[in-house]
């Protein structure tokens, strides 16, 4: 289980506000990659807070409300959407997703533990911990909070654009989506850049 030992060594060498830094969503075929920032109070503890890729969706939302709804926990989530994904690339997409969601904390953080490798760019002082959601309760916080917002996005879509069924699979690759794009073609939010949207040689009209 993830736990505050990297916090704990940065609040011992008095960096204090550590923001946890994860990103949901870079797999999909459609909707935006999302990404989260989280500080986490000194000694704070919430039990069957982990990896949100471990969690059930009713567990997730559960740990959301209750990451969200505490006046000790500072936060910010932000997205970057299909057409900055296809213009800059997902990975490029990712880092500004995360920069986005980090410049939303104020006062801004000390020092940031980001999951994954590093980020080129990257406008503050940060460690990069790969599988850092599993290691690092800021980063599970913020893997939780990522992830919830992406799938309500995506549910908001799937209300938009029903035949793809997006609130069940959230745009990754499943059967069922495939097949609807293949009797649909794309709409505004799939990824043209991606695989396999960008072999349909039906208009990406939105339609």
């Amino acid at each position: 289980m993830p736990d505050l030992f990297f916090e704990s060594a940065l609040h011992a060498r008095g960096l204090h506000r550590i923001a946890g830094v994860d990103e949901a969503g870079r797999g999909p075929l459609a909707g935006p990659v999302a990404a989260a920032a989280v500080i986490l109070p000194a000694g704070f503890s919430c039990p069957g807070l982990d990896d949100s890729k471990k969690l059930k969706a009713s567990r997730r939302e559960e740990l959301y409300q209750r990451l969200t709804g505490d006046p000790a926990v500072f936060w910010a989530v932000a997205t970057a959407d299909c057409g900055e994904i296809d213009r800059l690339n997902i990975l490029r997409a990712t880092h500004l997703a995360m920069r986005r969601a980090v410049e939303m904390l104020d006062p801004p953080p000390d020092h940031c533990l980001i999951d994954g490798l590093p980020v080129r760019g990257f406008p503050l002082p940060y460690d990069a911990i790969v599988k850092g959601d599993g290691l690092s309760l800021s980063i599970a916080a913020a893997s939780i909070i990522a992830k919830v917002t992406r799938d309500r996005l995506m549910g908001e879509i799937d209300r938009e654009f029903p035949e793809f069924g997006f609130a069940k699979h959230q745009g990754y690759g499943t059967k069922f989506h495939l097949e609807a794009l293949r009797i649909h073609g794309p709409c505004r939010h799939h990824r043209r850049s991606f695989q396999p949207v960008a072999q349909l040689s039906l208009p990406l009209d939105g339609s």
